[in-house]
């Protein structure tokens, strides 16, 4: 009997830590508006680094000399491997400019497609709208 609690324990808790990281994935087209590209100049907060989406976090300065951090999506950071970005690319304090596409609840918050790095590296940032350059759709 002891077994079998244990057993469909571990497959209820197997299910469960499956399903979490899937649950928490969203379509570009749920998020994001396409119709609403965004350039963002700031300065890197934070980094992190997980799955399904990496994200950076970057304080922008307004017209009005207010200071906003902005939540930026990237890819997965497999992709982003890929693509030749790893997290020591984005160090704090580090100055970037985003490319990308905003979030349709209105908060300081978008989807990039690329990033400028301070040495001049222009990047894809695995963007998940499938019509950026170099997007989902563009891949296959």
């Amino acid at each position: 009997m002891k077994r079998r609690v244990l057993f469909w324990s571990a497959v209820l808790l197997g299910a469960v830590s499956v399903a979490m990281p899937v649950s928490t994935h969203h379509s570009f087209a749920a998020e994001f508006d396409a119709s609403k590209p965004i350039t963002l100049e700031g300065t890197l907060t934070k980094v992190a680094w997980m799955n399904p989406h990496g994200w950076i976090y970057v304080d922008v300065v307004g017209k009005d000399g207010t200071v906003t951090n902005w939540a930026v999506e990237f890819g997965s950071p497999n992709a982003l491997l890929r693509r030749g970005l790893s997290k020591t690319d984005f160090p704090p304090g580090t100055r970037v400019v985003l490319k990308g596409y905003l979030a349709k609840n209105g908060h300081p918050t978008m989807n990039a497609s690329s990033v400028t790095l301070p040495d001049g590296r222009n990047l894809f940032t695995g963007s998940s709208n499938p019509d950026a350059p170099g997007g989902d759709k563009n891949e296959r």
